[in-house]
Formats: C-alpha cells, structure tokens, sequence
C-alpha cells in the first residue's frame, strides 16, 4: 500500500515538473526570444561569454549548468539531480516542438514592459513548480537553490544576487533600456518562485 503511495506520489512530481518546464519554455520561446530580453544567471553569463571571449553557447550551456547541477545534488541531496535531469530532458524536447510553431503573443512582445511583465511571471511559475517539487530547470536554479541553503536566505533572494551581478556585466554591451526591463523580469520571477515554493 504505501508503495502504490510513493509510485504515486512520484509520478504526480515528474507530470509537475513536466508541466512546470512547459510553461517555462512556452515563456522564453514566445516572450523573452521574441522580446529580445537578456538574462541574469547563468544563462546571461553564457551569452556574455559568448560576446566577450567568443566562446560557444551549445559547449559552455552544458559545461555550466551540468555542473552546477551535480554539485547542487552534494549540497540539496534527495530527488534533486534526477529531478533536474528530467526538467533538462523536457526543456529540449518541449523547446524543439515549439520552435516548429510560428510564435504566438505577438501582441505581448510588441509592448517591452508588458513582455518583461508577463515573461517575469510565466517564468516564475514555471521554475516555481519545478523548485517546489525539489528540481532545478538549470544552472540558474541550481545555484540559487544552493545559495539559499549554504547563505540560510530567500531563494528569491539567491536569485536577485546572481541575475542582478550579471545584468550589471552585460551593461558592457548590452543598452541599459533593455537591461531595465530584464530587472523587471528577474524581480518579478524570482518572487514568483519563493512564493510558489513556499505555499
């Protein structure tokens, strides 16, 4: 009996994380790659990498965020790297489908603060699922969920130091209108995601 419990239990966290990943690729695919809005994270670090050093996305993407994940599992432990794994699986194959489809919220993009709005709060729920449950979508999320452990602090918190510190490097090549609507976005995700997990 308890363990059709825990069978259960576990296949209602991975269509969570499912859905969870889901909604965050709908948000960068139709919104944030639309809009044009830079990230913080790692993720803005990658492409800061890639304008300064010339150094390639596809080969640094998957050096920085496999990493952080793996020392993510020493530091949460639990369901952490399997969980991770499964949303990284999910973000290809959901982002690959996708990309077969014309963009939609067209209407959304056309307006930068409403983007940045929408796109913060898409995001947010998005990873929010998926850090409630115990995973992370990415290095982003690794590291702030370490972070948030090691330093005892909000997640949101953890998140607002790592996108804040790179948002403020990529102002090296990036305007600092589109910087302000990225601060607008990560602020709103951020919070989305400590409310989320806490509920």
């Amino acid at each position: 009996m308890e363990s059709k419990k825990n069978l259960k239990t576990e296949i209602n966290n991975y269509l969570l994380i499912a859905l969870g990943t889901f909604i965050l690729t709908f948000a960068i695919y139709n919104i944030h790659a639309q809009s044009e809005l830079t990230e913080g994270g790692v993720l803005g670090l990658i492409l800061l990498l890639a304008h300064w050093y010339k150094i390639n996305p596809s080969f640094s993407s998957i050096i920085m965020d496999y990493s952080l994940m793996i020392t993510a599992h020493y530091v949460i432990g639990g369901n952490f790297l399997k969980y991770s794994l499964f949303s990284s699986f999910c973000f290809s194959i959901m982002y690959y489908f996708l990309s077969m489809f014309k963009p939609v919220l067209g209407f959304i993009v056309v307006n930068e603060l409403m983007g940045a709005v929408v796109g913060g709060l898409l995001l947010g729920i998005g990873v929010g699922m998926v850090v409630r449950i115990g995973g992370a979508c990415g290095g982003d999320d690794s590291l702030a969920m370490m972070l948030s452990k090691k330093l005892n602090i909000k997640i949101s918190f953890a998140y607002m130091i790592t996108d804040v510190t790179v948002l403020l490097l990529s102002l090296t090549y990036i305007p600092l209108g589109k910087i302000v609507y990225s601060l607008i976005t990560v602020t709103i995700s951020s919070n989305v995601i400590e409310y989320i997990k806490s509920r």
